[in-house]
């Protein structure tokens, strides 16, 4: 299936997806947003990184804020920055002279660590620069703001499986309106969405309207 320009979805909701289905939910159909400590550290990690200019380092030219897309996916976004080695055994790409293998590097706040949502995320981009570029991305980067290390990425079958997977789960979500159910789950206490998602608390409507009647009336009766 090939989507057009108005039905591509940005690809950092599948890395929200992997995180958590409902909070990719609140983002794509209900616009819902909050930031807390995480994501306020994220946010001026990524400002820092997409201030910074196109650099050349011998071999190797850093370019960052490339747009990127897949019709194929249905996805677009804007990537961190993506490197280009000079190589013979690299590929042609139209906005560049010789040949050159390319790796993205995605930014994120905190120490290195195993995030799935991450890796698919990096994933998504590499699929959408070789679409675009007729290439073949072999690995790429995810590197950690607060200690400063990197971690490599091989981009296998199982990733880019779950990247289409991801991108068509979240097609049918704007296509169906609907947005998934809370599960309660430990990443809850990290979630800046916590206040608006409500895990645990919607469990029937019962719940739910005595909860609305409490934030009006607080502890009186009603």
């Amino acid at each position: 299936m090939s989507y057009s320009e108005e039905d591509l979805i940005p690809i950092s909701y599948l890395s929200q997806y992997y995180y958590c289905h409902r909070r990719a939910g609140l983002l794509l159909l209900e616009e819902q947003w909050n930031d807390n400590v995480h994501t306020a550290e994220g946010s001026v990690m990524h400002e820092r990184v997409h201030a910074g200019g196109d650099e050349s380092r011998g071999d190797i030219i850093i370019t960052r804020s490339l747009y990127l897309r897949s019709f194929e996916l249905g996805l677009s976004g804007i990537a961190d920055v993506i490197e280009f080695h000079a190589s013979s055994e690299g590929f042609e790409f139209p906005w560049m002279k010789g040949r050159w293998c390319a790796y993205p590097v995605e930014y994120k706040h905190g120490e290195k660590r195993d995030e799935l949502e991450y890796e698919v995320q990096l994933c998504a981009q590499a699929i959408c620069l070789e679409e675009m570029a007729n290439c073949k991305v072999q690995f790429g980067y995810i590197y950690y703001g607060s200690d400063r290390r990197r971690k490599k990425v091989f981009l296998n079958d199982d990733l880019r499986s779950k990247v289409q997977k991801g991108a068509e789960s979240l097609h049918i979500m704007m296509k169906s309106k609907v947005t998934p159910h809370e599960i309660k789950s430990p990443k809850c206490r990290e979630c800046s969405m916590v206040d608006i998602c409500l895990p645990g608390k919607l469990k029937s409507t019962r719940n739910y309207l005595d909860m609305l009647m409490h934030q009006i009336y607080g502890d009186d009766d009603v």
